[in-house]
Parts: C-alpha cells; sequence; structure tokens
C-alpha cells in the first residue's frame, strides 16, 4: 500500500477572502515507484467512466476549470463529485461541505461573513445533488477497479484575521501557505505506510528541507533536486517523499485539490459579497486581487467603519 497526496491553493494573491489550501490522499495498492503514475491513469479511468453522467467531474487546474463565471458549475461538479467520492454524500450547505473534509483549524475568529457561509445551499448550479452522486458512484467503482482503495480531503481555511497574526508573529506570506499546507500534509500521513507527496510550488520559495524537518519531526531529511522549478526530498526514516513544482496540477491529487481548494474560495467570496452587499446597497462584488480590491475598500469603507470591524479582519496586509 503507498499513500498517493497532492497538494494545492486558492487565494494566494487576493486582499480579500480567504486563503483555501486543500489536500487529496489516495490509497493504492501500488509500490511507490509506480503509485503516483498508477494513480494518475486511475482517475482519468474514472473520469472517462463518468462522462455520460450529467455532473461528470473535470479534474484539472482550477484555473482551467473555472474561466469567469460560465465556469463555475464545471468547478462545483468537480468539486461536489470529489467530496462525495470521499465521503459517500454530497454536502448541500456550507457546514457540511467543510465538515464532510478534514478541516484544519487556524486558530482564528469566524470572519464577519461568517452567517452568510451559513446560509450558502448547495450546489449553487443547477445540478441536483442526485446527477453528482451518480457521477461519484461512476468514479468510485472505476477508481477501486484501478486499486484506489480509499480517498480524504483536508482543507485549510485562512481568513485574513488569521492570516494578519500570522504576519505579526513574525512570518511571511510564503511561510503562511507552507505552514498550512504541511500542517495538512503531515497529518494525512500515517505511519508505516510509504508516502509520495507533490504539492505546487510555494510562490518563490525553493528550499524546504527546514520546514520539512518541523512539519514530519524528522531528523533526516535527503534533498534529492532543488531547481527552478523543482523541489524534491526524501524522508527515509518515515519512508516518504516529497516535492514542490511549478505547474504541479498536471499530477492528478493536486488537480482534484486545486478544484476543491477553488470551489470553496469561491464560495467563501460569494457569502464575503452578499455580507456586505446588504450592508452597502449597490456595493460591487468583488473576487478579492489586488487591483479590484482597492476599489472595493475604497467603496466600502463607510459600510466596514459603520460595522465596526476591523480592517485586519478583512484585509490581508500581503
Amino acid at each position: 500500500m503507498t499513500l498517493v497526496i497532492g497538494a494545492d491553493e486558492a487565494g494566494y494573491g487576493p486582499n480579500l477572502g480567504p486563503l483555501v489550501v486543500a489536500v487529496t490522499a489516495w490509497d493504492l495498492a501500488q509500490e511507490p515507484r509506480e503509485a503516483a503514475a498508477a494513480l494518475d491513469a486511475a482517475v482519468a479511468a474514472a473520469v472517462d467512466a463518468a462522462a455520460g453522467t450529467r455532473a461528470a467531474p473535470s479534474w484539472a487546474d482550477s484555473k482551467l476549470v473555472h474561466r469567469g463565471g460560465a465556469g463555475f458549475g464545471a468547478l462545483e461538479r468537480g468539486a461536489l463529485v470529489a467530496l462525495a467520492v470521499a465521503r459517500g454524500t454530497v454536502p448541500e450547505a456550507w457546514t457540511p461541505l467543510v465538515t464532510a473534509a478534514d478541516v484544519l483549524g487556524c486558530g482564528q475568529r469566524d470572519p464577519p461573513e461568517a452567517a452568510a457561509r451559513e446560509a450558502l445551499r448547495l450546489p449553487i448550479g443547477s445540478d441536483a445533488a442526485a446527477d453528482v452522486e451518480t457521477s461519484a458512484a461512476a468514479v468510485r467503482a472505476a477508481l477501486v477497479a484501478r486499486g484506489v482503495r480509499g480517498v480524504s480531503i483536508g482543507l485549510a481555511i485562512v481568513d485574513p484575521g488569521a492570516f494578519n497574526a500570522q504576519l505579526d508573529a513574525g512570518l511571511n506570506k510564503s511561510d503562511v501557505l507552507s505552514k498550512a499546507t504541511l500542517d495538512l500534509v503531515a497529518r494525512a500521513v500515517r505511519p508505516a505506510e510509504p508516502a509520495v507527496i507533490c504539492c505546487d510550488r510555494h510562490g518563490g520559495r525553493k528550499r524546504y528541507a527546514p520546514l520539512l524537518v518541523r512539519h514530519f519531526g524528522s531528523p533526516l531529511v535527503q534533498v534529492d533536486e532543488e531547481t527552478a522549478t523543482r523541489s524534491a526530498y526524501t524522508l527515509p526514516d518515515i519512508d516518504v517523499r516529497i516535492e514542490f513544482r511549478v505547474r504541479a496540477e498536471a499530477a492528478a491529487p493536486v488537480a482534484v485539490a486545486s478544484v476543491a481548494a477553488k470551489y470553496v474560495r469561491e464560495l467563501a467570496m460569494r457569502a464575503f459579497n452578499e455580507h456586505w452587499g446588504r450592508l452597502a446597497p449597490g456595493l460591487r462584488p468583488t473576487a478579492g486581487y489586488p487591483e479590484d480590491a482597492a476599489r472595493w475598500r475604497s467603496d466600502a469603507t463607510a459600510a466596514v467603519g459603520a460595522a465596526g470591524v476591523p480592517w485586519d479582519e478583512i484585509w490581508r496586509r500581503a
């Protein structure tokens, strides 16, 4: 048995809304050297098996799946099918969505839009839950036939208050991403089971060995490669191989993590815009990225002041 793990984020660049990290973990019958390729083939076969269903998943880089408003349906189908495969049920609201995954607590207060998140009902699009369940059943059967014996999904939702608190504690933006990712990955690894891990690169960071020592408690980290596009390591005492690479979404477990993270981030921004839109009628919604976030901050200044919410609970400083 080998555990294959993929990790990706959504919301690393914005000033508004959370940073969301997702980790997918897949149990395979193959040996470690064959497991990653075997999983890619199994996921491709599973997507093909579900192609005839109305909720067939698109599992790829979420930036490709979600192209503007028209792509939200594809993103939602991909995320909900993945969660249904992992947990056997389709989440119908925000709370079961985040509890259907293994959510990492980040020591934060609820954001101002917490009630709007709780009010979300899923799916947002027109696809019925039954269609997602049908697709998930086809995917699950195809994965089992290819030797995939289990799937789990973990999430870290780092809202601005927690993000800024970590900056105040001395971390930088890349550190916050690395901490959330490696906390999730380390929690997914199981004793006495070899693991092969692929993560999208964390900003421009090239060297991860000290972080791996800290998060995995492993005294020995062997550096296999540290280049402009790939950083790879072996932790021989716990039988873990881990790499951080550019365009890691080409690997199936990272692609599914990318879709899950982006979906949760998009839902969080929907709730964000609904909350502040109620407090300031006519306030245009935002995706939270820097140029438009600056516009939103200017337009929302009076509403935020009237609500008595500190900007550090809304605006990520880096």
